[in-house]
């Protein structure tokens, strides 16, 4: 059997770009900060600098590692989606030509020829005591 040869998918996950990056970061670092001044309040103002700015700088790492990771992912399913065919393969192709088989032929019940002569998977209806 011929090898079939993958295609190379490009990056185009807006995730990667590093404009977004920065969004993201800046959009942790945002919210870090304003939950930050909120608890930070509870100390009167100087907590509420303090915890504006601590809370920007874990949300700022926080926004780059979701980011981080959301892109490995993005990727992984790129990679995954380029092998089996999904983007720019034949995933579904009505023309392929499979091989015959080779441990012989199959039961008429498999191939939906014949109804299961053992009746249903599932087994009889069993009736309800009450």
């Amino acid at each position: 059997m011929k090898k079939k040869k993958l295609q190379k998918v490009g990056d185009k996950s807006p995730a990667t770009n590093p404009n977004h990056r920065a969004a993201h970061e800046a959009e942790g670092g945002a919210s870090g900060a304003l939950v930050g001044a909120i608890v930070g309040a509870a100390a009167g103002p100087p907590g509420v600098v303090a915890g504006a700015v601590i809370g920007g700088i874990a949300g700022a790492l926080a926004g780059a590692a979701i980011d981080t990771d959301s892109s490995a992912a993005d990727a992984r399913t790129r990679e995954l989606d380029a092998e089996i065919g999904v983007s720019g393969g034949d995933l579904g192709a009505p023309n392929l030509k499979h091989p015959p088989p080779t441990s012989g032929a199959y039961s008429a019940s498999s191939s939906g020829v014949a109804p299961a002569e053992d009746g249903p998977a599932e087994g009889p209806i069993q009736t309800p005591h009450i």
